[in-house]
């Protein structure tokens, strides 16, 4: 509606009309090129859980997570849960990585005694899934090659660096930050 005023007392109101008539278009085929790359990578992940590749991933994890999670040394599933969703993101896989994310925290909560509050491991996941490490920015490499870029993954350096740096200061502040004498 602001487009519209601004565009009817600006004299523009043509362009603004072409807009919004073409934009929509764009929008829908952008969605629709990126629906396959989520679909092929979800597809992927679904392979790597049923093929055991999970539950190895989940071994080899296991440390770095208990050291960030210490409370869930004894639980396999919500670890589990926690590794997919890591997986995903490490892939850059933001959306395929949100209903794994889900699961994470839905088994979070059951730990908790389906508490209201949040506890600290749900913080630091909520943290982690936020701040993710990405080593194969897929999504953003997606849309850079669809906007023209020759190498969509020339970005890699800088996103290993800034996600890694973000990641360490918001698992830091979140264990930093979390109120004193609460449930662990």
């Amino acid at each position: 509606m602001i487009s519209i005023i601004f565009g009817f007392f600006g004299g523009k109101i043509q362009e603004v009309s072409a807009a919004a008539m073409e934009e929509p278009l764009h929008a829908a085929e952008l969605s629709l090129k990126l629906l396959g790359s989520l679909c092929f990578w979800s597809g992927i992940m679904e392979v790597a859980k049923q093929s055991g590749i999970v539950d190895l991933l989940c071994r080899l994890l296991k440390p770095l997570l208990l050291f960030v999670f210490p409370a869930l040394r004894n639980e396999e599933k919500a670890l589990g849960a926690i590794s997919m969703n890591l997986s995903a993101n490490l892939l850059g896989l933001g959306n395929a990585a949100t209903p794994l994310g889900i699961a994470a925290m839905r088994e979070l909560h059951k730990i908790s005694g389906f508490s209201s509050a949040a506890t600290k491991e749900m913080v630091c996941f909520v943290v982690m899934n936020t701040a993710s490490l990405q080593l194969l920015p897929t999504t953003v490499a997606a849309l850079r090659l669809e906007n023209g870029a020759e190498r969509p993954f020339d970005i890699l350096p800088a996103v290993w660096l800034v996600s890694a740096c973000s990641l360490c200061i918001g698992i830091a502040a979140a264990k930093l930050f979390y109120p004193k004498g609460e449930k662990e």
